[in-house]
């Protein structure tokens, strides 16, 4: 590119000098040619005078006069090129002028002009007494017709040169400006299709190029975001397995010592362990280790929209999850486990669909069944503040070693694969809420998820959605062993 922009510039200017500068160049050896022909024709008329006055009726002989004219030729500027051609035949300085030429003058009276060997030739008549005509000649060699044309288109094929050498020099400049951004944009590419989705490119060269490079920002942040979202998909659809998988498994425990009890708790086991597998792999960093801690991004995935976006779903907490809360109460009674549910009656609707909120009770609960020992109870509760929902999830076992850092771990250790957390954080950020890990009452631990309140429906003149503030219900299920 950088050659082909050269050439066109150097093609393009060299015309446009070109056209230029040789009418330039003729036109100065023309200005040259006509001062000097002037400057001689002023010099031949200035002695015109001479031979009038010395030619005149002042009693001198013929010699008087002409040593007279002579000494005034003598002593002219330029003697060496003036010649007066007298009526008597004689002739004072050089002659170069052909005599046809000077037959012309002299029977035309008129002042001629011609070119003669060695130079350029002028012929001015002088009308004397008696019908007499001297001629003055005046002799401009070749060299004084071109004084300074030489010098005149030296500079101008100079500043050609100058001018085109320019006009290369830039565009190569500009030719490489392009040629680096296009080249750091194809490299880009092909770094992306290779795989390597951090390649990202500093947008410049020309406008064009310099949106082009920011599309192909745009595009893999893009593509990252896909990947990404994808990935965590298939690690949450994944991770909802773990509920059926949980309950057929308390299911073949409840079984008893029968036939195929093994070989059932044993698949039931391998699909556990090849759902882990699925979640961890799903969950792993392109390109690293799924032990690698997943960091903050601006471009976390499953960006859902913020609350009170047209168009939301919209979920009663409560209801949700005393649904799900039933579900799980079956199998806590199988296990012995003390299972306590309470909610309050106000509306509790925040912006997120049924699955997803069930996703996130079945997650925690999930957790609490597979992290605790057989017996350990577990308290969940529904809460309604003045801007938000609060689900609580909260067990007696021995709690997390590190409640702190537990909401940003992304890869669990001691079996744990740490999603069910990060599920219930997205969700909940997803509504501008956030989730909490403390310590419980009960002694271990204590997941707080604050959801954000859905917009109330508009009725009438947009009056708020009122509701009425009642005691909350408590439902108490003992376990069974």
């Amino acid at each position: 590119m950088r050659a082909t922009l050269a050439l066109v510039a150097l093609t393009v200017t060299s015309m446009v000098a070109l056209s230029f500068v040789v009418p330039l160049a003729l036109l100065l050896g023309s200005q040259a040619r006509t001062a000097a022909t002037d400057a001689a024709q002023r010099r031949a008329a200035a002695v015109a005078p001479l031979l009038a006055l010395a030619a005149g009726d002042t009693g001198e002989s013929e010699v008087d006069q002409a040593a007279e004219v002579r000494a005034a030729v003598r002593g002219a500027d330029f003697a060496d090129r003036l010649c007066v051609h007298l009526p008597t035949g004689e002739l004072i300085g050089s002659p170069h002028a052909p005599a046809v030429l000077l037959d012309r003058a002299i029977q035309r009276r008129e002042a001629v002009g011609a070119d003669a060997a060695g130079g350029w030739d002028y012929l001015q008549p002088v009308l004397l007494d008696r019908g007499r005509v001297a001629v003055v000649e005046e002799f401009v060699p070749q060299a004084e017709l071109s004084r300074g044309v030489a010098t005149g288109r030296a500079v101008l094929a100079l500043l050609v040169l100058g001018l085109v050498l320019g006009s290369v020099l830039v565009a190569d400049r500009l030719g490489a400006r392009m040629v680096r951004a296009s080249r750091g944009l194809s490299s880009a590419a092909n770094a992306l299709g290779a795989g390597d989705l951090e390649i990202r490119v500093t947008p410049a060269g020309p406008r064009e190029l310099h949106e082009a490079g920011a599309a192909f920002n745009a595009m893999a942040d893009r593509i990252t975001r896909l990947m990404a979202a994808e990935r965590e998909l298939i690690a949450d659809l994944s991770h909802r397995l773990r509920t059926p998988l949980t309950a057929l498994r308390l299911a073949g425990e409840q079984i008893g010592p029968v036939r195929g009890a093994d070989r059932l708790a044993a698949a039931v086991h391998q699909i556990e362990s090849e759902v882990d597998s699925i979640i961890v792999a799903a969950r792993a960093p392109q390109g690293g280790s799924p032990s690698t801690p997943r960091s903050a991004s601006p471009f976390d995935p499953w960006p859902l929209p913020p609350s009170g976006a047209a168009g939301e779903p919209v979920c009663e907490v409560a209801e949700a999850t005393r649904r799900r809360v039933g579900f799980w109460s079956v199998l806590a009674a199988q296990q012995g486990r003390d299972c306590r549910f309470s909610a309050t009656d106000e509306p509790t609707p925040v912006p997120v669909s049924q699955d997803d909120l069930a996703a996130v009770v079945d997650a925690l609960v999930g957790n609490v069944f597979r992290h605790t020992p057989q017996g350990t109870g577990f308290a969940v509760g529904v809460q309604r503040t003045a801007q938000s929902v609060v689900l609580v999830v909260e067990d007696a076992g021995a709690g997390i070693a590190d409640p702190h850092g537990a909401p940003a771990r992304a890869m669990g250790v001691g079996g744990s694969t740490g999603l069910g957390l990060d599920i219930a954080r997205r969700t909940a950020a997803s509504t501008r809420g956030h989730l909490s890990v403390l310590r419980s009452e009960l002694g271990g631990a204590r997941i707080q998820v604050v959801f954000g309140l859905a917009e109330p429906p508009r009725r009438g003149l947009g009056a708020p959605w009122r509701h009425r503030r009642r005691r909350p219900a408590e439902t108490l299920l003992r376990g069974r062993s």
